[in-house]
């Protein structure tokens, strides 16, 4: 959509249509961070009640109405788009109505929300190495990656901040709202799933320089049986985990698992039909909602699927995907509790630790601006920091959060990228606390 903005900057009007499904979504003060966070630059209607919805007979998200110059509504599409179809389409009707003179090019007097000011735009993810005493953040907002120490204090800012797929050194390479991170062994490369360029690119820590390792910058419709991974389009990257020595991919856009093997240089489906839905299974059989939070722990991964508000567990050597918590695309809440009792909205990070008492996943619960930790022996949850929409420090049961989207563990401490607050908060497990960290350049 935003490149037929581009294209067509006179002719085309685009009015967004916000049918929220989440309760979270409703709020006018998380639509207008929404907004900002997208870097949209058209109106954007909260259709909270869902009038407009049903109004034009609307039954999936997305869906596209085409809207003619004399009112008339022209034609309707639902789902995901191919981009050549629609420009050929709109480049017919353009003409179409030109020829009738009825194309009206003056811009409409916008005004658009100011934006937020500060050292970080909109966090999406962060990432703690206790080894290398380095903490890095994808800042989305910004396009770039930070790369502090733990004391806040700024190393390394990597990318130019312009959005774009373009490798190069620090001040160089572009981003395009880049999320999960993840290092690999030696601790040498970062990789990152660089979300809207739907790419997979690596970072090297010595010198920052940025190459593109997956994906070929255009947005992958069909599932992929495998090939060169640099030949390969993808489709929303939102997180990654490395286990033994290959990178897992959150596949958001494919709702699948995907799998890449850095020194082949090839990538494939690891798990998933394409198929949006909560259904457990075999690797090949299972299918996933918008998988956006991944970890490795033991051999095993946790996934976040946040359009089914589910914490999903893979076991590759088994050959299972098995549900921890959720129940389905419209079973969500704010419950804790045991199995299929938890009730979670929209969470998009996990992390996964080896505790005293065992393993243990925290989940960034994004939609109820929490912080909770299953139990992925006894499917039992918990919330541990967190209590309404917010920025407060302080005690766990006090502390506020805004739409949390990762969180990384090292020693007794948890970072949380807080998106909507674009600040990184600490909590810290022993003295039960949340502070916020001075991003310092």
């Amino acid at each position: 959509m935003r490149e037929l903005e581009q294209e067509f900057t006179r002719e085309l009007v685009v009015i967004g249509v916000h049918s929220p499904k989440f309760p979270e979504e409703r709020a006018p003060a998380n639509l207008r961070a929404a907004v900002q966070r997208l870097a949209l630059h058209h109106p954007v209607v909260n259709d909270a009640e869902f009038r407009i919805w049903q109004e034009y007979a609307v039954r999936a998200w997305p869906t596209l109405i085409f809207v003619d110059p004399t009112g008339r509504v022209m034609s309707k599409h639902e789902g995901e788009f191919p981009l050549d179809p629609i420009r050929l389409y709109l480049r017919d009707a353009i003409a179409r109505f030109e020829a009738a003179g009825h194309i009206n090019r003056e811009p409409l007097p916008l005004t658009p929300i100011p934006e937020p000011q500060g050292v970080l735009r909109f966090p999406g993810k962060v990432l703690a190495d206790q080894a290398g005493d380095r903490l890095f953040i994808a800042d989305s907002g910004h396009n770039q990656i930070v790369v502090a120490g733990f004391d806040g204090r700024i190393r390394m800012v990597v990318g130019s901040g312009e959005r774009g797929l373009l490798d190069g050194g620090p001040t160089i390479a572009r981003f395009n709202n880049p999320q999960g991170m993840a290092l690999d062994d030696p601790g040498r490369t970062l990789y990152v799933a660089d979300t809207d360029s739907n790419a997979i690119r690596t970072i090297d820590l010595a010198d920052g320089r940025v190459a593109t390792v997956a994906g070929t910058g255009a947005q992958g419709y069909v599932r992929s049986g495998g090939g060169q991974a640099t030949a390969t389009p993808l489709s929303s990257p939102w997180d990654v985990a490395v286990r033994d020595g290959a990178l897992w991919i959150a596949m958001a856009g494919l709702h699948e698992i995907w799998r890449l093997d850095p020194g082949q240089g090839w990538i494939a489906v690891a798990a998933g039909t394409g198929a949006e839905a909560l259904h457990d299974g075999t690797l090949s059989d299972a299918n996933f909602a918008q998988p956006s939070g991944i970890t490795a722990l033991d051999g095993l991964l946790y996934v976040a699927c946040s359009e089914a508000s589910a914490v999903r567990l893979i076991d590759p050597m088994a050959d299972r995907v098995r549900r921890l918590v959720g129940r389905g695309l419209f079973e969500f809440g704010d419950v804790d509790g045991k199995g299929d009792q938890v009730r979670l909205q929209h969470p998009l990070g996990v992390c996964a630790v080896r505790e005293a008492s065992g393993p243990a996943v925290y989940i960034a619960d994004t939609y109820n601006s929490k912080i909770k930790r299953l139990n992925p022996e006894t499917r039992t949850v918990e919330t541990c920091f967190g209590s309404d929409d917010g920025h407060a420090d302080g005690p766990a049961a006090q502390a506020q959060f805004w739409e949390p989207g990762g969180l990384s563990y090292t020693d007794h401490l948890i970072y949380v990228a807080d998106t909507n607050n674009h600040a990184i908060r600490v909590c810290d497990l022993d003295a039960n606390t949340v502070a916020t960290l001075e991003i310092k350049p």
